[in-house]
């Protein structure tokens, strides 16, 4: 369920930021000497380039280099396959360790010769129409050569700003690929919402290297159907780990190389919702999504130019201080950043002041329904129209996910049909759910040749169903309120209808915590039950209490359920008309 992403399409989507976002921060405020700049936030600098290096010796590693090899220069991941995307990113990462004076690459002649190689095997991957594959999906795909052109065009404008002529043979390379991705770019189409402003993105930092007016009207082509935000202030897919921050800097790019600071409105948006969504251990809360990020652990580093370039330009206190945490809890993660620092040392200036971010709210996102709450450390989302109706953060210890499942008819997996707020502090969910039995045709449907609508399988087709009346009809109804006081959440579950269905609550607890109080179930891994009582989940000084338990039966994963957490999974166990009331503390 919370598989990691696979490495080719995470190496495309690591979007590193056109100078035009230093170029962008210098608009909101002054800008000092250069010297000063880069002096204000050396030991920054100092890491990135750092954490550069590591990434170069692993691409080394990974680099084809066998002579005469379909594939030499390129980036190769997993089953032998190469990676476009991966070998442009790469090569961004190789020209930034050889123009930085601290690195362990620095004017290297070997790693030179890897990066010219690299982009000989990027144009060998580019097909005669402009456009790369990403080997494990798409194929001709103008969004990934937008993915791709990012850190083409960022290593680009760092070999213009710092010429070594030992490179002139890359840059070349560089120029051809720009030049025909641009081709395909000003026709081309896409498959998802962010993939317009990535292309757009693109198209920008293309025009301002090689002007076009194709390119710019290609741009309002698809800036005229208006950027998907939300009165919430979220994008259309709801990815808080990966698509939301690929957007904002793709529109912050926008903004500042066409001149349009419109455009930086629904950027502002985003990033001021993601405050409330972000957990005491800086990880994001990421259930809402609707994308492959969902119910994955992520942090704010994606988010990271954009948070500096606005802090930059608006003197906000709270993105400051977003990005400084950022850069004491995930520097690593940032050193796919370190291009766009070379390429603009305008986002080297000190941030301004530290503000205040929200650790004390509770905040309710209609459009992505859901609740986001904080007290201090305890963090907690409550969801409707998802299966995880709640999750819950003490510091380290993480119940991930709380689900309730019926075995009604094979479809009870509860998930609510709308976010309902009681009060302030009291959310409530519900769903209603019908389990019919079908009566025979009338002879004048069966005249009609209505009877021959089956399934393969012998089973009434949901066609034939629709035609046929029904009878001894099953009801369910149930209701979850989810109630918190000073970091203390209860949830209160109540089913009734039909009597005797098997129920089943799942707590998902993160591996890696230890569990109290409960016992194992027979012959499932990792699958606990709470027969009553308060048990506990440890990680370190963090804990979850949890109860009182319950448990009428041992049957946890339920007919029409989905499996078992990819976690440590506590189970309360019951029979209709079922009641519980949990305490998590």
């Amino acid at each position: 369920m919370r598989k990691a992403p696979d490495t080719a399409a995470v190496g495309r989507r690591a979007f590193l930021v056109s100078g035009a976002l230093g170029a962008l921060a210098l608009k909101g405020s002054h800008a000092g000497a250069v010297e000063t700049q880069a002096g204000s936030v050396g030991p920054l600098l100092t890491a990135l380039v750092r954490a550069n290096d590591d990434r170069v010796r692993a691409w080394l590693a990974r680099q084809e280099r066998r002579p005469g090899h379909r594939w030499l220069g390129c980036l190769m991941v997993e089953y032998g396959l190469p990676s476009p995307g991966g070998t442009a990113q790469m090569i961004a990462g190789f020209v930034a360790a050889l123009v930085s004076p601290t690195s362990a690459f620095h004017h290297d002649d070997a790693l030179a010769e890897a990066a010219m190689s690299a982009g000989a095997g990027l144009l060998r991957a580019q097909h005669d129409d402009g456009t790369i594959d990403l080997p494990t999906t798409n194929f001709h795909s103008p969004p990934d050569t937008a993915f791709a052109l990012e850190p083409v065009t960022a290593a680009m404008t760092i070999l213009q700003r710092h010429p070594w002529p030992r490179l002139a043979p890359l840059q070349a390379s560089l120029d051809t690929f720009m030049r025909r991705a641009g081709e395909a770019l000003v026709t081309g189409g896409v498959h998802t919402p962010n993939h317009r402003w990535v292309a757009a993105a693109a198209l920008a930092r293309l025009h301002a290297l090689r002007p076009d007016p194709r390119y710019v009207a290609r741009i309002d082509a698809w800036l005229a159907e208006t950027i998907d935000i939300d009165p919430d202030g979220q994008y259309t897919e709801r990815s808080t780990t990966v698509y939301s921050p690929i957007v904002d800097r793709a529109l912050l790019t926008i903004a500042t190389l066409l001149d349009r600071p419109a455009l930086l409105d629904p950027v502002r948006r985003n990033l001021e919702m993601t405050l409330y969504y972000v957990h005491p251990d800086g990880e994001v809360a990421t259930e809402a999504s609707r994308r492959q990020d969902r119910y994955q652990r992520g942090s704010m580093a994606r988010y990271y130019v954009s948070y500096r370039a606005l802090a930059l330009r608006d003197r906000d206190g709270r993105f400051a201080a977003i990005a400084r945490r950022v850069e004491d809890t995930a520097l690593p993660q940032l050193a796919g950043d370190l291009p766009a620092f070379l390429e603009w040392p305008d986002l080297q200036r000190p941030l301004p002041p530290d503000a205040a971010l929200p650790t004390e709210y509770v905040k309710v996102f209609a459009w992505s329904k859901l609740a986001r709450i904080r007290r201090g450390a305890v963090s907690a989302t409550v969801l409707a129209d998802n299966t995880t109706v709640l999750s819950l953060r003490h510091g380290q210890a993480a119940l991930e996910a709380v689900r309730l499942a019926t075995a009604f008819f094979g479809k009870g997996q509860f998930a609510g049909e709308a976010l309902e707020v009681v009060d302030d502090r009291t959310f409530r969910l519900r769903q209603h759910l019908e389990g019919p039995y079908f009566q025979p045709l009338t002879a004048a449907q069966v005249a009609n040749g209505d009877h021959v609508r089956m399934t393969p399988n012998g089973t009434l087709a949901s066609d034939s169903r629709a035609l046929r009346a029904q009878s001894e009809v099953q009801v369910l109804d149930s209701r979850v309120e989810v109630t918190e006081r000073d970091g203390v959440v209860t949830l209160d579950v109540d089913i009734r209808g039909t009597n005797d269905v098997p129920v089943a609550l799942e707590l998902g607890f993160r591996h890696g915590g230890t569990l109290e109080g409960v016992e194992p179930v027979k012959d499932v891994a990792n699958a606990f039950l709470l027969r009553a009582g308060t048990g506990r989940y440890r990680v370190g000084d963090d804990t979850i209490a949890f109860g009182p338990g319950q448990a009428a039966h041992t049957w946890t994963e339920l007919r029409g359920a989905l499996p078992k957490w990819d976690g440590q999974s506590v189970y309360l166990t019951g029979l209709t008309p079922f009641h519980a009331t949990l305490t998590l503390s």
